[in-house]
């Protein structure tokens, strides 16, 4: 059975796609991973055995809740953080501030990431 979301005119949509191949190179970047990430995600993605995967989908999370949200000129990629809850789900956060009305999807192969955000403000 093929299911249908409707998105109302409040609501927006943001979606990105990575290379995990292009992550490998960045992260050896400190300056890099310093501006993009917070250390909280920094330390989650080195914790994990593929590091450039999980960097990647990361980023690819921040830029679709970016996109999502871009009609609120105030927010850059770096007031975006990524945390999973303890049930594996990744929420979001924005300046610090947990971002209830915007919901995210990540997903990853060994050499692509995507993420769907879906903001209801």
């Amino acid at each position: 059975m093929d299911t249908f979301v409707f998105i109302g005119k409040n609501m927006k949509i943001g979606i990105d796609i990575e290379e995990v191949k292009r992550f490998s190179k960045l992260i050896k970047n400190k300056a890099f991973l310093k501006r993009v990430f917070s250390k909280e995600e920094i330390d989650y993605c080195k914790s994990k055995k593929q590091s450039a995967q999980h960097f990647a989908v990361r980023f690819a999370a921040k830029e679709a809740v970016w996109k999502a949200v871009n009609h609120k000129k105030n927010v850059v990629i770096t007031d975006i953080f990524i945390k999973n809850e303890d049930s594996g789900k990744p929420q979001v956060f924005i300046k610090n501030r947990k971002a209830p009305h915007i919901d995210v999807s990540l997903s990853h192969t060994g050499d692509i990431v995507v993420a769907v955000a879906v903001s209801s403000k």
